[in-house]
């Protein structure tokens, strides 16, 4: 199993960092969990093709976590992929059908691609057949407590505190083979993300703020600080952590050392900060 940064930032612009994105490698399938802004750039830079992603998995619905979803879907579609298989909260079917739907966002797009005749010529030039179907992500919509299976690996989903009730927000835990890799998504520590998390080879997990910073009272309790995070991390039995969800000031000097000096005070395991297009292979 490898998995590729493709973005560790926030909704913030900022050229380092991408929105949220993360790419795993498992045999023959290329498992991408959430694509925010920035994420289809880092997945060409990566080396990879939209039409070589197999699934997507959207841990909520925030746009720093789906803003390049129409675009991977439209770019893999466009190079004869085959059908994304999609899991995510509801309302990711009708999400999908807002964009891809005879009456969606890209509905004149598409008829213009599929049904006039300089389309079309260009399509069969292409290697195309006729007639060119539309776009169609297989939606499965995934709710708190369910498990997914797919061939070689399973997916469990469980709920974690962030922007409830606007969103439904999931934590998520695939395991493949002898390994486990856990992603937080935006989740406040709670029981759920500590079960999520036992005994993971790796655990993804947001991080807002540093420690000691305060935000808001009504969001501090909401994003933990990386010592918080590597406390719960080795209480559970975490191989490796890696921080991720960084802001720009974040990254000013001296930032870094003092955030995992924090976290190596209750954290045994191998820990550091993640960046766009690092890669790990568990």
């Amino acid at each position: 199993m490898k998995l590729t940064f493709l973005g560790t930032g926030t909704p913030e612009p900022y050229l380092r960092r991408a929105s949220s994105g993360y790419l795993i490698e498992h045999g023959a399938d290329r498992i991408l969990f959430d694509c925010g802004g920035g994420v289809f750039d880092r997945l060409l830079q990566a080396g990879h093709l939209p039409q070589n992603i197999t699934h997507l998995v959207f841990s909520h619905l925030h746009s720093d976590h789906m803003m390049d979803y129409a675009r991977l879907v439209h770019a893999a579609w466009d190079a004869r992929g085959v059908p994304l298989k999609v899991f995510g909260p509801a309302p990711m079917a009708r999400i999908t059908e807002q964009l891809f739907g005879r009456d969606g966002v890209f509905g004149d797009d598409l008829r213009a691609r599929t049904q006039t005749e300089p389309s079309q010529q260009i399509w069969l030039a292409r290697g195309g057949t006729l007639p060119r179907r539309w776009p169609t992500p297989e939606v499965v919509e995934i709710a708190p407590g369910d498990t997914i299976a797919e061939p070689g690996w399973k997916l469990t989903a469980v709920e974690v505190p962030h922007a409830q009730p606007a969103l439904i927000c999931l934590g998520l835990r695939l395991e493949a083979g002898d390994k486990v890799f856990a992603y937080s998504g935006d989740a406040a520590l709670c029981d759920g993300m500590k079960q999520l998390a036992a005994d993971a080879d790796l655990l993804l997990h947001w991080c807002y703020r540093m420690d000691g910073e305060a935000l808001h009272p009504a969001l501090d309790p909401m994003a933990p600080t990386p010592g918080q995070i590597a406390a719960m991390a080795n209480a559970v039995g975490v191989k490796r952590l890696r921080l991720t969800h960084i802001r720009p000031h974040m990254d000013q000097p001296g930032h870094h050392q003092a955030m995992l000096a924090a976290a190596r005070q209750v954290f045994d395991g191998d820990l550091a900060i993640a960046e766009d297009l690092d890669q790990i292979t568990l």
